[in-house]
């Protein structure tokens, strides 16, 4: 018996890569593109007139992007499928893009198979998941376990607070005037602080600082 074909929706703002996604999965069996969209806005209403099984859409894009539509169609009575298809493969996308509301996540340059077996996962109401993403996941679980393994321990408040302001580049006598103490003082948790972490160069220092969370990228 022969079964319905999957209909697919494609969503990107870039024309050439609309064109060659409905080159791509012409070539699969059972899969059909009912449409394009090239932006939010245009998708969800073709969303709501087509029915689409699978959408396939980008996160970067003028107006509503990816992510808005993502959730405005898990939110809708269609029963569509949201599968992204992204050129970051880093986890925190994912993350977001899950969180959103979508079924799969694949990045531009997956191969034409892993885009069929996304295709047919989400349309089976699986979960899908890159494994270029589930690469750095790996890699970025080892660095942690490095990071831990090579971790002197927890630091003292005053440690704490002394190096959070070397990360806002303040100066030794800046700090010890900001914690109310003075400047060989401010030296000497400087110094001590350098010896606990085995960091001796204030880039180094900026760095942990970080990594660990006590300051963010702005700092």
């Amino acid at each position: 018996m022969e079964r319905d074909p999957i209909r697919v929706l494609i969503v990107d703002d870039h024309a050439l890569i609309r064109a060659g996604l409905r080159g791509l999965l012409a070539a699969l069996p059972e899969v059909q593109v009912i449409g394009e969209a090239v932006d939010g806005r245009q998708a969800l209403e073709l969303v709501e007139s087509l029915r689409p099984d699978v959408m396939m859409t980008d996160i970067s894009m003028p107006g509503i992007d990816g992510l808005e539509l993502t959730a405005a169609v898990a939110r809708g009575p269609a029963p569509t499928k949201v599968l992204i298809l992204s050129m970051h493969t880093e986890r925190a996308y994912a993350d977001k893009a899950m969180r959103a509301g979508a079924a799969g996540y694949l990045v531009k340059d997956s191969g034409t198979a892993e885009i069929e077996l996304a295709i047919r996962a989400v349309a089976r109401g699986e979960s899908y998941l890159s494994p270029a993403v589930t690469k750095h996941v790996v890699a970025g679980y080892a660095r942690m376990a490095e990071a831990e393994a090579n971790d002197p321990g927890p630091l003292t408040p005053r440690q704490r607070d002394v190096l959070k302001l070397i990360a806002a580049g303040l100066t030794t006598k800046a700090i010890a005037h900001r914690l109310d103490i003075s400047v060989k003082t401010a030296d000497t948790h400087r110094v001590q602080l350098m010896e606990r972490l085995g960091i001796h160069e204030i880039a180094g220092l900026v760095r942990y600082a970080i990594r660990t969370g006590l300051v963010d990228h702005e700092a």
